[in-house]
């Protein structure tokens, strides 16, 4: 079964390369040229990932991507823009996206890309964590707790997930960030540190949770009364 892509792109030459691209190698895509367009077509419609240019017409990729985590937190979500500087790709990051390329790439990068995203969608996790007062579905992407719940995106799973089977040691940046996102770019780490502020945020209810940060090596789950 074909997978279904929202690219959301205002230059006509890339997007008609891009959508080209993928068409032929199987995919179903549709091709939106500004950031109304795009939301319109995520609200009509069913995707399997969404592919967003970041400067875009009448809604920019991050104002589109949170309308879409509104909607959907679960979607794998990728920016694409000619901007490669630290302070984007953290707002990418802060939006609600999950990886980030820059232009210009090739569309074997992109495929690469998309298929550690799809990949992890059709296998997921299958062991349920519990984290003190927490229980972590990764299959789902859900973290239950008894004053709520949180469906994390699929990189905020991703990224928990690892911790949670690794709490006897500290896990490396490079480790995580090469088993999550399939490289150990220098702007992806800095950018690591969102995921694992917005993870300790969500898992705030409960004292006996901490993410610790060890500076230059890498982080640790640490739980004071918990088990897997």
């Amino acid at each position: 079964m074909s997978r279904k892509i929202l690219l959301v792109e205002d230059d006509p030459s890339l997007g008609f390369v891009v959508k080209d691209g993928l068409t032929q190698r199987g995919f179903e895509v549709d091709w939106c040229t500004d950031g109304e367009k795009g939301q319109a077509a995520f609200n009509a419609g069913s995707y399997d990932l969404c592919i967003l240019d970041v400067m875009l017409p009448k809604k920019d990729g991050f104002a589109l991507a949170q309308g879409i985590r509104t909607t959907n937190p679960t979607i794998p979500i990728l920016f694409v823009t000619a901007k490669g500087m630290l302070e984007d790709k953290v707002t990418g990051f802060m939006s609600g996206g999950d990886d980030y390329l820059v232009k210009p790439f090739s569309m074997e990068e992109l495929v690469l890309r998309m298929e550690v995203f799809l990949r992890r969608s059709r296998n997921p996790g299958q062991a349920v964590h519990t984290l003190g007062s927490y229980r972590f579905d990764p299959r789902t992407y859900t973290l239950h707790h008894p004053t709520g719940e949180k469906v994390l995106t699929q990189k905020e799973s991703e990224v928990l997930e690892l911790l949670c089977g690794n709490r006897d040691r500290v896990l490396k940046r490079e480790e995580i960030l090469k088993k999550v996102w399939g490289n150990d770019d220098y702007f992806l780490g800095r950018s690591l540190d969102v995921f694992i502020s917005k993870l300790r945020k969500y898992l705030k209810e409960d004292p006996s949770l901490q993410i610790t940060n060890y500076h230059g090596v890498g982080f640790r789950l640490e739980a004071k009364a918990d088990q897997v």
